[in-house]
């Protein structure tokens, strides 16, 4: 327990956790700080691309064990029933509109790629080493989500888009999906000799990379928080507590298979993330009469910021006692 109590207080003065803080700080105050929109979309291909690329290599030192396929079934049966369970406690809690609870719940099915750097990094200062094949479980766990909320919004909203077109399109060639799958097949060819020529890439820049990324998130949180018009108190609750539900399903899962602690702790912070750059571009287009106003401002101006700060510890901690 003080072990966890002390990594949490460390999580807190991590750079890229104050980072975040001072912009968070500083889009609340109304400060003229910004970071160019094509500089952050950058950032952002950058760090997937690191990503990506490590766990390709770290995959192909460990090849395509029992634990990955387990890792992995159960990352996509998480991403396909958490908005199920989104959804209804929802529907209970508020009087959303069934397509803006579908979209929502879909949102907290998928996963923050940000949140996992951020997982991967306090799993580090924690001595927790976990699979390499947990890339590739993460961009695994981007899409069911999508399919789970067209079923949700009803036969008549996935009736007209189906699965076809536009829709197919973008939960396909999601970018972020075609660079962590990407990079991940690249890395997991070239393996230890590809690392050694992008050692520095993947490790010191990629740290610089993450903390000015953080910060431009900080500004974005704040500002759409400050914007937000249609959030009741049971709304701003259910994206507080919807992600230790997320966990818990995790856990038990994880426990069932038997996943290490380092994945099991991966798997939690995944399950408990929420989407705030795939689904949102997917929702546009197969659910477009969900307000965005909820599902964007619930994913990415409440949860992330309280994942960042206090869930990761929270995860780790909870993955370590259950899994032992």
């Amino acid at each position: 327990m003080i072990d966890s109590l002390h990594l949490a207080l460390a999580n807190l003065l991590a750079p890229a956790v104050l980072f975040f803080l001072l912009g968070f700080g500083a889009g609340w105050l109304r400060s003229d700080l910004t970071v160019p929109e094509s500089a952050a979309k950058t950032l952002a291909l950058v760090l997937m691309l690191c990503i990506g690329f490590k766990g390709g290599v770290e995959a192909s030192k460990a090849g395509l064990s029992p634990d990955f396929l387990s890792a992995a079934g159960a990352g996509v049966a998480l991403s396909f029933l958490t908005p199920v369970v989104g959804f209804f406690a929802l529907r209970a809690i508020s009087k959303l509109d069934r397509a803006t609870a579908a979209a929502t719940a879909a949102h907290y099915g998928s996963v923050s790629i940000v949140t996992f750097v951020a997982g991967t990094e306090f799993l580090k200062a924690a001595g927790l080493p976990f699979g390499g094949y947990m890339v590739a479980v993460v961009a695994m766990m981007e899409t069911p989500a999508i399919l789970s909320a067209l079923l949700l919004a009803g036969a008549g909203a996935a009736g007209r888009q189906g699965l076809r077109g536009e829709l197919v399109r973008e939960v396909a060639l999601n970018g972020s999906v075609v660079v962590l799958i990407g990079s991940f097949l690249i890395g997991a060819v070239t393996g230890t000799a590809g690392m050694a020529k992008l050692d520095v890439f993947v490790g010191p820049v990629f740290q610089g990379v993450l903390v000015i990324f953080l910060l431009d998130m900080g500004l974005v949180a704040s500002r759409r928080l400050r914007a937000a018009r249609s959030l009741t108190l049971p709304i701003v609750a259910f994206a507080l507590i919807m992600p230790l539900v997320s966990c818990g399903m995790a856990l038990l899962l994880s426990y069932g298979l038997g996943l290490s602690a380092a994945d099991t702790a991966i798997l939690a912070i995944l399950a408990a993330s929420a989407s705030y750059i795939a689904v949102p571009a997917a929702m546009r287009i197969a659910i477009p009469e969900a307000d965005p106003g909820v599902y964007l401002t619930l994913s990415l101006a409440i949860t992330f910021p309280f994942n960042l700060v206090l869930g990761i510890p929270l995860y780790t901690a909870a993955a370590r006692l259950v899994m032992g």
